[in-house]
């Protein structure tokens, strides 16, 4: 069914309080405060200044990444400055040890020298898979004679 709007004579519900043309009541014609009447029915929510500030960021996310990029990448900049700077004022601050004292190894006595190495020993059999190699030091225990080779059985007689 529908019903005539008395203010503005469009054609509307009839189970409708308000025109949807002009926001006055279909019946009376009276011109009613839509705003007061959606503030009462949907009750603004109350926001601190964080929920704003949030609610902000979420509408604009982009630039919000695009600014937290930035101000990441400056803050870097300036601890690569500051240690840049700290680094060449530590450096120059100090009395410093000459490189050739440090490399000087003239002046080092006997106890430093490496030991030459001992001869090497070989004992060899013929046979590659059984080949060992022994280091001969001073105190240490005589290496171990290798196997001697195992004889070939002797041939069968042959029947004449």
């Amino acid at each position: 069914m529908s019903v005539t709007c008395i203010a503005c004579r469009h054609d509307i519900d009839d189970a409708a309080k308000l025109c949807p043309y002009c926001g006055a009541d279909p019946r009376t014609g009276d011109k009613i405060d839509t705003q007061a009447i959606l503030q009462e029915v949907f009750k603004p929510k109350e926001m601190t200044r964080t929920a704003s500030v949030l609610d902000f960021a979420r509408q604009r996310q982009g630039a919000v990444v695009a600014i937290a990029v930035v101000v990441g990448f400056l803050i870097l900049a300036g601890l690569y400055q500051y240690a840049v700077h700290r680094n060449d004022t530590a450096a120059l601050a100090g009395n410093g040890v000459p490189i050739t004292e440090v490399t000087d190894v003239t002046d080092q006595g006997e106890d430093n020298k490496p030991l030459p190495m001992p001869p090497l020993q070989f004992a060899y059999d013929g046979r590659p898979q059984s080949m060992r190699t022994y280091i001969v030091e001073p105190g240490a225990a005589p290496a171990p004679a290798p196997a001697p080779p195992p004889a070939a059985p002797a041939p069968p007689p042959k029947p004449r």
